[in-house]
């Protein structure tokens, strides 16, 4: 930021630039609007001292004047601050303009057509007014944040005379914009919703039409760098793209709103007593912790029910009515009985959301670690360590305004306590605009960590240090609260009484006197004496005198409150009324549950509370009482009887409520996020038990000898909830937002049945784990896909898919169908945008990380596949990861020639090694973790110190790329894989070469792994010659090879405990051997791309493997005898061995036809799935295949340049036709059957005699290449991508990558039209019946009808992802598509006005595919979601069949029974 300075004369002001972290000097702002062209000062006339001629320089003699007059020596002025020629600085001031127009000190808006030369007549008022409120100023984009955001806004006229403030003409302002008053008052702009903020720039108008975008960046609170010529368009897309990301990211952020939480706690008191928290403003310390710069840290502590809570609530509102509109307000409100309130992350995670709320352009420190990861950052194990980094990067902004941080009751924060008061240490000396609060109890734990420091910086406000405020505040309260009781209002005499003894006997206690005043009360006035006489001082003698006042009250009420207060101080959150009276079995009174439930928990005294239908202990100190004190003897007798008793009750409650649709969803595609609950909300009374009966489980097997005695066995009530009730279970967990929380439980609950000899039990939970665990997304996405998707895609033998086999969605018919058995795929990490080409566990096997061809590197959890973390820092692929062996540090080698060190837990890259020069293929780290060797393609080894980033020795030996190295498990010796067809072993101090272990074969085929046994005795290495071999460490003879690949051996590992070897291959699969024998054990088959690399878990019964089909598979090792399953279980049609490029049906849907990228078509049976024929001829991979009309005959278009023509039925190749220069993308006969036409990159269309082969003619494509953004040659502009012919036989078109349709005569080859308007290549057309019209599918996601004969688009439909099919039906009134069939008379018909945002909603009749190829859908409703390994690659449509392809070479078929749904 530059600042002009006032000068003493009339002359120059200076300029002065400011470094970001420098701190900024009080300055003035300007507001205006700029002149003709030429007539601002500008940067460079004032750098050049020029421009004082120039009618803007009045502007800054104005500002420069004003700013004097307010005792401001700098100021600043838009046109000659920023230097417009600097696109970067530029672009920085855009993003930064809100930020400095809210933190000047006062902004002057200069209205240059606003006069006040003259008066009205009467003399009242001038004639400004009138100006005022048509002046340009109001018009202008930019001039919106100016109005907003500065604290203080002046208005002068062209005179230079003060018109008055935004408070004094709010009201004009307000009618002029149409701006609420309350953000002119300066509200916080993030209240105002997006569309409100957006309607402000409605009707203002800037210069450049992007800048009416830019202009509302700050409004916002987003960053986004401009790009002018990108179109007003194109700029508010990308805007409203930043804004979503926001709320997104502060959606997933919040845990809590702590204004709310203030809100209810004020209104639970009773109301905020100003005279009760008053004194603390005049406190010494307070003043000091105020006043004082270096004073950042004010501990205020007491004992229970003092009124810190509330005296905190004083102070905000104190600090929000004192300070200044640039300082930020952020507290917290810890609670110990919410299990959302009561952790560090929860109070880091509430902070900083009130925190970006105040100033949203800090979530950008939000943004560069959730865009990588999404919302596990707030919630996995890392979240700790991930908020303290963005955390401590907002504090270290200098952008950051002034900011008060409040937290109430330290001593509540349950979870990770010690990590909070470790942050607060550290964190409140970071920055000097930060000051803190925090209150808490007198613990000795909190005190340890809070004494004051040596420089006095952290100060303790000790609550009995302050007896005698406290005791006023408290009688003050006492006060207030007397006015609440009816009887005594009319005896003067008796109200002095009871106040003067309640003062007595409060002992500076606001809680003694709450819970005191609600037994007053219920007295009668002759009472009210007699209580206070008999209630005791202490506030654990209260708690036990409430008790005893329990105890006697009459018939069952004594063991109801105990069942009430047992069920409450056991639950993990507080319980809504149903829950509770559910949970505790209490009896029906005849009137409501919720006045029954009111009415049972007033019987319990003061112990509890009920806010918004919940109900609350009182207090912290009256839980404690309860779990700890005299109290538990009476009510928890055990704790585990309460824990089993609401086990029991869970069970009986959902087991008789729960039911399929219970929300009556009815569409089986109901997205979750579009459900509301219904009102009476079926799930209220249930909510609690669904998500935690597990729990209480669990602590009932562990507190409780008598668990287990019938709970956990077959036929028991927890096999009998499984075989009735689990389906409806997972829809309510759905419902609940829980389904993760459902997947734990299971996992718990299995665990706990392993423990008893209950084999049927067993059972049906290890069944029911695997379908949670593999369903888990289908089940979150769509509460109801439970029904269709998990049970369909179930294999045919698990328990719960037969189980509930009427509850399956009928009418659905795979081909073939679905496996026999669960494969021993555990878990899919899907998540990298390109290959991934290492996986690796950490030593501890709780995570995994993956290293991918998107530069990136991901860390996952092991067990439930969550996303962890993102590392980014690479700039280009990462060929290799491992983890450290004590599990804290990850190393991963990437092409961009570095090798980076990361800390796991944060992803902070801690080092870059530089030295290779060439791509990083490998690193493995020694077992003390304090050395790390990287391989490379320069052919070199290299050894480096992992603390100090030093290079201690290069290796060099190896003639060619070292693809692979290992450290042995002594770190003693190195071993190295090498495209020189050799294995290396070395000594790993000296570099010495000890041992080279030759070829695999006689033929020299590349080394791409080498691994070491764990007791470093053998070595395994993989190649590129399709084995594996394992040699002797020590004399390296050869002990095995190891055959069974189809295709290069890529990885190799061996586990942990030495008796397994794991290998993966080109071929798709991962094989296990047994590393003694070379017995293959398990072949495992999953992924659809390329295996690049495999890791073991270090108990060796999990294996990571990561694929080029961009996932990463954790398979169970002790499934091996099941090695088929997998196989069985996604059981496509298998037979091509490479992608299915193209499938198509026959024209009377009989058969189906399959093209591969292995140079093969096969013809498939669409009723029994039996492989017909196999057609081998082409060279190279199939491109594209089409049936004739009588579906007698095949076409078949390679990238070996040519076609050929099949018989159908016996698979004789009838002809080959050749003459492309290039791949043949496209082929289609015309509808006579005389004529095929095929397509081709060199640029022409063919037509040939489809019975001899004869050439007919050649159409060469003339590009009308235009060079923009795709960066297309002119060359490849000419590809033609598609062809199809008329049905009158009479033309052929053509779709090129020049993003146009070709309209061809057949026979002259004469260019008949030429349809221009997609804005991408079009790959994708067809023909109308009647030779009219045609349509057009384009990657810029839409589909154009078009006239032929004129050129004329009829209508644009979206569509989000490419298609592969469309074509007209015989009446030309429709158009099929694999989406589904589009009604034409449907479609809008365009005008030149036409925006096409309205077509968006088109629908489709029939069955289809969704646009993200996730869904079968039926008449445009989402049906039946695919899992991932089930979504296409390539698919063909006919009537209700959909044939699938996909890149592992798999085919498969789905028929749609609409009648029987």
């Amino acid at each position: 930021m530059r600042l002009l300075q006032c000068s003493d004369s009339d002359g120059y002001h200076s300029m002065i630039a400011l470094p970001g972290n420098e701190a900024v000097p009080p300055y003035a702002i300007l507001s205006h609007t700029w002149g003709a062209e030429g007539d601002e000062v500008t940067f460079d006339d004032l750098i050049n001292g020029t421009g004082t001629d120039k009618p803007g320089y009045d502007k800054i003699r104005f500002c420069a004047d004003q700013a004097r007059q307010d005792g401001l020596e700098y100021f600043w002025i838009d046109s000659c601050c920023i230097n417009q020629e600097d696109k970067a600085e530029l672009s920085k001031a855009i993003n930064s303009m809100f930020r400095w127009y809210r933190n000047a000190d006062r902004c002057y808006v200069y209205l240059s057509d606003v006069s006040t030369a003259k008066r009205k007549v009467n003399g009242d008022a001038c004639e400004w007014e009138a100006a005022f409120r048509r002046s340009r100023w109001f018009t202008r984009g930019w001039t919106l944040q100016e109005l907003l955001a500065p604290r203080v806004v002046e208005f002068f006229s062209r005179q230079r005379k003060r018109l008055g403030d935004m408070y004094s003409l709010k009201k004009h302002i307000h009618e002029i914009t149409a701006i609420p008053e309350a953000a002119l008052e300066g509200e916080l702009l993030s209240q105002f919703s997006v569309n409100d903020r957006l309607s402000w720039i409605e009707h203002r108008e800037t210069k450049r039409e992007e800048d009416k975008a830019y202009s509302l960046l700050g409004i916002f609170g987003v960053y986004m760098p401009p790009i002018y010529g990108e179109g007003i368009g194109r700029a508010f897309s990308r805007l409203q793209d930043e804004i979503k990301k926001l709320e997104e990211c502060t959606r997933d952020l919040y845990v809590t709103d702590p204004r709310r939480d203030k809100t209810r706690i004020e209104e639970t008191k009773g109301g905020l007593l100003e005279e009760s928290y008053n004194w603390i403003f005049q406190n010494p310390d307070f003043l000091y912790w105020r006043n004082d710069p270096q004073s950042r840290l004010l501990w205020i502590k007491g004992d229970p029910g003092k009124g810190k809570t509330m005296l905190l609530c004083g102070i905000i509102n104190e600090l929000r009515k004192s300070t200044v509109k640039t300082s930020l307000l952020s507290y917290f409100f810890c609670q110990a009985t919410d299990l959302r309130i009561n952790s560090a992350t929860a109070v880091l995670r509430g902070l900083l959301f009130m925190l970006v709320s105040q100033q949203p352009s800090l979530i950008s420190h939000l943004r560069k670690k959730y865009d990588q990861t999404g919302k596990a950052i707030f919630e996995d194990a890392n979240a700790w360590v991930v908020l303290c980094e963005i955390f401590t990067d907002i504090l270290q902004d200098s952008s950051l305004d002034n900011t008060y941080f409040l937290i109430d009751a330290l001593d509540e924060c349950v979870k990770d306590l010690e990590k909070l008061l470790a942050f607060l240490i550290q964190k409140s000396s970071l920055s000097p605009r930060v000051k803190w609060i925090v209150t808490s109890r007198n613990h000795t734990s909190i005190e340890q960590r809070l004494l004051l420091d040596n420089f006095g910086a952290r100060l303790c406000l000790e609550l009995k240090e302050n007896t005698e405020q406290v005791s006023r505040a408290v009688s003050t309260y006492i006060n207030h609260r007397l006015m609440e009781l009816e009887q005594i209002q009319h005896d003067r005499a008796l109200q002095l009484f009871v106040q003067e003894k309640m003062q007595q006997k409060a002992n500076g206690t606001f809680l003694w006197v709450s819970l005191v005043m609600k037994e007053l009360k219920d007295a009668l006035v002759w009472e009210i004496l007699q209580v206070l006489d008999e209630v005791p001082t202490e506030l654990t003698d209260v708690y036990r005198r409430m008790m005893e006042r329990i105890r006697q009250l009459k018939r069952r009420n004594p063991e109801l409150c105990r069942r009430i207060l047992s069920t409450v101080v056991v639950t993990y959150r507080p319980l809504h009324l149903q829950e509770l009276y559910v949970l505790a079995d209490l009896p029906n009174q005849g009137s409501s549950v919720e006045q029954t439930t009111t009415a049972m928990v007033n019987m319990c005294g003061s112990f509890l509370t009920i806010r918004g239908n919940h109900v609350y202990v009182i207090h912290q100190s009256a839980r404690d009482f309860l779990l700890d004190g005299a109290g538990s003897s009476v009510f928890l007798s055990r704790a585990g009887e309460v824990h089993e008793r609401i086990l029991s009750r869970s069970m009986q409650i959902m087991s008789k409520d729960l039911q399929r649709d219970i929300y009556q969803l009815k569409a089986l595609g109901y997205p979750i996020e579009q459900v509301q609950p219904p009102e009476p909300d079926p799930l209220v009374a249930l909510r609690y038990l669904c998500v935690y009966w597990v729990d209480h489980l669990y602590e009932w097997s562990s507190t409780s000898s008598r668990y287990g005695s019938d709970v956990l066995q077959s036929g028991g009530p927890i096999d009998s909830f499984l075989r009735e009730k689990y389906l409806y279970w997972l829809e309510a967990l759905s419902l609940c937002k829980s389904v993760s929380k459902g997947v734990l439980s299971m996992a718990k609950l299995e665990a706990l049945s392993n423990e008893v000899t209950a084999v049927s039990l067993t059972e049906i939970v290890q069944d029911a784990r695997r379908f949670i665990m593999y369903h888990k997304s289908a089940i979150e996405s769509s509460p109801l896909q439970v029904y269709a998707s998990a049970l369909l895609f179930s294999p045919t033998r698990s328990l719960v898919r037969n189980i509930f086999q009427n509850e399956e969605l009928n009418g659905i018919v795979f081909k073939p169908a679905i496996g026999k058995e669960w494969s021993s795929c555990l878990l899919r990490l899907e998540g990298h945008s390109s290959y991934v080409n290492s996986v690796a566990f950490s030593h501890d096997s709780t995570r995994l990380a993956s290293g991918s061809h998107d530069h990136t590197v991901r860390i996952w959890d092991a067990s439930s596949g969550e996303h962890l973390l993102t590392l980014k820092g690479h700039s280009h692929f990462v060929s290799s990861v491992a983890f450290s062996h004590d599990s804290n540090r990850l190393a991963s080698g990437s092409w961009d020639k570095t090798v980076k060190i990361w800390d796991a837990y944060s992803g902070e890259c801690l080092l870059t090694f530089k030295g290779h020069s060439n791509i990083v293929l490998s690193v493995a780290f020694s077992h003390h973790s304090n050395r790390l060797a990287s391989a490379s393609q320069d052919g070199t080894m290299k050894v480096w110190n992992t603390y100090s980033g030093e290079c201690l020795s290069t290796l060099k030996g190896h003639s060619d790329a070292v693809c692979s190295v290992a450290f042995s498990h002594d770190s003693n010796r190195l071993a190295s894989a090498s495209r020189d067809c050799t294995v290396k072993v070395w000594e790993a101090h000296s570099g010495e070469c000890l041992l080279t272990l030759k070829s695999h074969s006689d033929v020299c085929s590349w080394v791409s792994s080498v691994a070491l046994s764990h007791d470093s005795t053998r070595l395994a290495s993989a190649s590129w010659d399709k084995t594996v071999q394992v040699w002797d460490m020590h004399s390296g003879e050869c002990l095995l090879t190891l055959e069974g690949h189809s295709s290069f051996v890529d990885s190799v590992a061996f586990s942990h405990n030495s008796t397994w070897l794991a290998s993966t291959s080109y071929d798709r699969t991962i094989k296990v051997w047994d590393a003694y024998s070379g017995v293959c054990l398990s072949t495992l088959k999953g992924h659809s791309d390329a295996v690049c690399s495999v890791a073991f878990s270090c108990d060796s019964t999990r294996l990571a493997s990561a694929s080029w089909d961009k996932t990463v598979k954790v398979w169970d090792t002790n499934s091996g005898e099941r090695s088929s399953t997998l196989e069985d279980y996604n059981d496509f049609i298998e037979g091509h061995s490479d992608h299915v490029t193209s499938v198509t049906f026959s024209h009377d849907s009989t058969r189906l036809a399959s093209a591969s990228d292995d140079s093969t078509v096969k013809v498939w049976d669409t009723s029994s799935c039996e492989c017909l024929l196999t057609l081998e001829g082409h060279s190279g991979g199939i491109k594209s295949v089409a049936f004739s009309y009588d579906s007698t005959r095949l076409a078949s278009a390679s990238w070996d340049s040519s076609v050929k023509m099949w018989d159908a039925s016996s698979g004789e190749c009838l002809i080959t036709l050749e003459g492309h220069r290039s791949c043949v993308s496209s082929v289609a006969f015309s509808q006579d059957l005389a004529r095929l036409a095929s397509a081709s990159y060199d640029g022409t269309i063919k037509v040939w005699d489809a019975h001899s082969g004869e050439c007919l003619s050649t159409i060469k494509n003339q590009s009308n290449f235009v060079e923009s953004h795709n960066s297309l040659s002119e060359n490849s502009s000419k590809f033609i991508e598609s062809v199809a012919f008329s049905h009158d036989s009479k033309q052929v078109a053509s779709a090129s990558w020049e993003n146009t349709v070709k309209v061809w005569d057949t026979i002259s080859g004469e260019l008949v039209s030429i349809l221009k308007g997609h804005g991408g290549f079009v790959y994708l057309m067809a023909f109308s019946h009647d030779s009219n019209q045609l349509a057009s599918a384009s990657y810029d996601k839409t589909i154009k009808l078009w006239n032929i004969s004129n050129g004329e688009c009829l209508s644009t439909t979206k569509v989000e992802n490419p298609l592969n099919r469309i074509s007209f039906d015989s009446s030309d009134s429709h158009i099929y598509t694999d989406i589904g069939v589009m009604n034409i008379s449907a479609l809008p018909i365009l005008t030149p006005t036409s925006t096409g945002t309205e077509l968006e909603i088109t629908q489709y009749r029939g069955v289809g595919l969704s646009a993200d190829n996730a869904w079968i859908t039926y008449n445009s409703e989402n049906l039946l979601l695919l899992p991932a390994e089930y979504q296409p690659s390539h698919s063909a449509v006919s009537g209700d069949t959909i044939a699938m392809g996909f890149g592992k070479g798999g085919v498969w078929i789905c028929e749609v029974q609409s009648d029987k749904f």
